[in-house]
C-alpha cells in the first residue's frame, strides 16, 4: 500500500506537533495533499477510472475546507502550509 504507518507518522511529525498529533489541521492538510498527489498520478495512467476521480474531487474539497478554516483562524499558519506543501491558491 502506498500509505504505510511510517509514512503517516512522518507526515504528522513534519507538519503537526508530533507523530501522534493526527488531529492537527496542518497534519490533516499534509495527509490529504499526499493522497491527492498519489491519486493524481494514478489518474494519469488510468483515465477512465471514474471512481478514483470522484474520490480525488472529494479529497480536494475536504482539503479546501480545512484550508479555509485555517485561513480564518490563523493567516500566518495558512501561508506557511501553502508555501511548504506547494499548494496553489
Amino acid at each position: 500500500m502506498y500509505l504505510t504507518k511510517e509514512i503517516k507518522a512522518d507526515l504528522f511529525k513534519k507538519h503537526g506537533k508530533d507523530a501522534k498529533d493526527t488531529g492537527s489541521t496542518e497534519g490533516q492538510i499534509a495527509l490529504f495533499t499526499f493522497r491527492i498527489n498519489h491519486l493524481t498520478g494514478h489518474l494519469k495512467n488510468n483515465r477512465k477510472d471514474f471512481n478514483t476521480e470522484r474520490s480525488l474531487v472529494r479529497l480536494v474539497g475536504k482539503r479546501r475546507s480545512l484550508l479555509d478554516y485555517l485561513k480564518k483562524k490563523d493567516v500566518v499558519r495558512y501561508r506557511e502550509v501553502i508555501k511548504e506543501l506547494n499548494i496553489r491558491k
